[in-house]
């Protein structure tokens, strides 16, 4: 799967973007693909044990030679939520590039097959992915 995941973001033109959901697992970072990467998104829960495994791989993705590492704060309810990402990233020097909410529509259409998108495209979620997807393909 590594060589795989090498092989496309090797293929892939330099001015295009290439985004990869890869396991939320040190793995793929230990293992060299990191190295054809521009950047990680860390992608969090508000709670402390996924805080603390974004915090390893951003640590781990910044000692590899990544220059640009960013947290995503998902599934976030309340205001309680985002502070304890907040203080989190601010405390350990991370950068918090955005905050997808908790949306409850996301589930059903996990349960349902589907896309999010397809399911529902105005839930609050879908629009915050939206947000996030075009504020890391227009920043350098």
């Amino acid at each position: 799967m590594h060589a795989t995941v090498r092989s496309v973001i090797e293929a892939a033109p330099g001015e295009d973007v290439c985004i990869l959901d890869t396991e939320a697992s040190p793995e793929h970072l230990s293992r060299g693909t990191a190295r054809y990467a521009d950047g990680l998104v860390a992608v969090v829960e508000p709670y402390f044990k996924s805080l603390e495994t974004g915090r390893r791989m951003a640590t781990l993705a910044q000692d590899l030679g990544l220059e640009r590492v960013l947290l995503v704060a998902n599934k976030v309810r309340d205001e309680r939520d985002l502070a304890a990402v907040t203080e989190f990233a601010a405390q350990h020097r991370l950068e918090l590039a955005g905050v997808v909410p908790f949306d409850e529509r996301l589930p059903e259409a996990e349960r349902a097959g589907v896309a999010p998108l397809d399911h529902d495209p105005d839930s609050p979620a879908v629009h915050a992915i939206g947000k996030l997807a075009r504020q890391l393909a227009e920043t350098p």
